[in-house]
């Protein structure tokens, strides 16, 4: 290794490697495959997603709502995690809840991004007075517990996965503002963005053709954690009865369940409980492998 290799930055080394063609994002999944956890936890959260792709499709669980044997029959080889009181099939509930906090960490995603992102990338590149407003705007949102905001929004707008989807989008961006806001203000003086400049690149140019790209693995480690926090807090809005109705959820199950306790039926309380527990625990693994995997400052560690 010569003296220029040697003293040469990590970041660097990823703006070279850009430019000789090597994907940023291919590299990252080549140090991800490493690591077996992380492996296993990508796996499981592509099969939640195609579970809820097929109930959404309706090939799975599109009769969750009718009977199937008596009321509260417990685990059995015909029907795994029992019957609710109803008689509906507690499994198929189950699988739809699947369908149900997917869709809450997908769209929360797609609604909180654009703001964030917005928001950091206008406070940290062009700085001043517009990145003293921003920060006060967003400190001053974050100021309020994100359960009153939820809450709030759910009043207002009333009960329904919609609520949800708006709710958590619109309470959900501020940690991402905040990570894009201090990446862009160390990208926005490199020479790769001042040479962009000589060349007669504007402001937008620089912005969304050079600096973001650069710091989009943020996104992406923010969209595998946001995932988790929007399915936890469906089941807290649901259970609290101001989230999802007129179909099961997670969240609705557990609701369900604390009178069912009583009765020593526990396999609805189980069975929600143990779904959402699995998911969570494998995008909160995720999350941290996609960290180390794309965080540039981790770069010729290994």
């Amino acid at each position: 290794m010569d003296t220029a290799d040697a003293i040469m930055t990590s970041d660097e080394k990823i703006e070279i490697e850009s430019i000789k063609g090597r994907s940023l994002l291919g590299d990252a999944w080549q140090r991800l495959k490493k690591e077996k956890k992380a492996v296993l936890c990508l796996g499981i959260v592509l099969f939640y997603a195609l579970i809820a792709l097929l109930s959404w499709w309706g090939v799975i669980a599109a009769d969750w709502g009718k009977e199937v044997g008596a009321s509260y029959s417990p685990p059995s080889s015909e029907h795994w995690l029992g019957t609710d009181i109803f008689g509906r099939s507690v499994l198929q509930k189950v699988i739809h809840g699947t369908q149900i906090a997917m869709s809450v960490g997908l769209i929360s995603s797609a609604i909180a991004i654009p703001i964030g992102v917005f928001f950091g990338a206008v406070a940290g590149y062009f700085g001043g007075w517009i990145d003293e407003l921003v920060v006060w705007f967003y400190t001053t949102f974050s100021s309020v517990p994100q359960i009153m905001l939820l809450m709030s929004i759910a009043f207002i707008l009333g009960k329904g996965i919609t609520t949800v989807y708006i709710a958590l989008g619109l309470t959900s961006w501020v940690g991402l503002a905040r990570l894009i806001r201090g990446e862009v203000m160390k990208h926005k003086d490199r020479d790769y963005v001042q040479a962009a400049g000589s060349l007669g690149a504007g402001h937008g140019r620089k912005l969304f053709k050079h600096i973001l790209p650069n710091v989009s693995h943020i996104v992406i480690i923010f969209t595998s954690l946001q995932f988790q926090v929007a399915i936890k807090s469906e089941v807290i809005l649901s259970y609290l009865g101001l989230g999802v109705s007129g179909q099961p959820s997670w969240g609705t199950m557990i609701d369900d369940a604390k009178l069912e306790l009583a009765r020593d039926v526990w396999w609805q309380l189980a069975g929600a409980t143990i779904a959402m527990f699995v998911v969570v625990l494998a995008f909160n693994i995720l999350g941290d492998s996609l960290r180390d995997a794309l965080d540039p400052k981790l770069k010729g560690k290994d």
